[in-house]
């Protein structure tokens, strides 16, 4: 995914992802998803969260309320992508990496991760005030008979290095390769979607040009219920969030109430 700076003349792209939280249901498809198409292994017990590795997490949080009024939300959160403000340097985890394993990508707007250059010196993840990168700390395995089924588009990580969401870049990579063949520089809304936008049985996931004004993202970011996880810290990520819920739009850039407490309780 590490590529070099693009040309005046190339065609460029904001891609991101607009997530309704008033829609997701908390089922877990996306993660499931995920693994399956970026080839991430599972263990024994997948919901060990300090040995599992996953790309994509679905979080649980409240209003902190007893019932009736108690109300939950599930947030799905996948790498943020964060651009900085126009500058790659403002990137959390591509200013700390000393290998250039990782950087960001002003074709795409992706923040790459290069498995074969990282050492795994872990600053990114010290970095990332997502928490949404992941350590190898064991070689990947698989039942026997299920390596048949690994994407061959995608590369299997050893252990020993940090890996993250890549909005499923080989997708892009495909759509990029069928557009030239057509001879088309212009990709279509449909042709480079992610495999968790796909998944998604609610219809709460919606991937697209952040920049186009003809791809729904461009339209539902706009919108005033949209928001971003910890908004104040000037990341500018690529993935925005919508619910009508003035608590959950709070709580989405850790919101201190009158008595100094979190709102919610994950």
């Amino acid at each position: 995914m590490k590529e070099a700076h693009h040309k005046a003349d190339e065609k460029t792209y904001k891609f991101g992802m607009v997530i309704d939280l008033d829609k997701c249901t908390g089922c877990g498809a996306c993660m499931v998803a995920c693994m399956a198409e970026n080839n991430l292994p599972f263990r024994k017990d997948n919901s060990d969260r300090l040995r599992s590795n996953l790309w994509m997490r679905v979080y649980k949080i409240s209003n902190g309320r007893s019932f009736p009024d108690l109300d939950i939300s599930f947030i799905p959160r996948p790498c943020q992508h964060c651009e900085g403000h126009g500058h790659h340097a403002a990137t959390p985890c591509v200013s700390v990496c000393p290998a250039t394993a990782t950087d960001y990508s002003h074709e795409t707007g992706i923040v790459s991760q290069v498995y074969t250059r990282c050492f795994g010196c872990r600053y990114c993840m010290a970095a990332c005030p997502y928490h949404v990168r992941v350590f190898n700390w064991w070689d990947p395995t698989w039942p026997k008979g299920m390596s048949k089924y690994l994407n061959p588009d995608v590369s299997v990580r050893m252990r020993g290095v940090v890996e993250k969401c890549s909005f499923c870049y080989h997708r892009y990579q495909r759509a990029k390769n069928k557009a030239y063949a057509e001879e088309r520089r212009e990709l279509h809304e449909d042709e480079y979607q992610t495999a968790c936008t796909q998944a998604c049985p609610a219809g709460a996931i919606t991937f697209g040009d952040l920049k186009n004004p003809e791809h729904k993202v461009y339209k539902l970011k706009k919108s005033p219920y949209a928001f971003r996880l910890l908004e104040k810290l000037g990341t500018n990520p690529k993935i925005y969030y919508v619910s009508t819920r003035d608590w959950v739009r709070k709580a989405g850039d850790v919101y201190l109430g009158k008595e100094g407490k979190d709102v919610t309780h994950a």
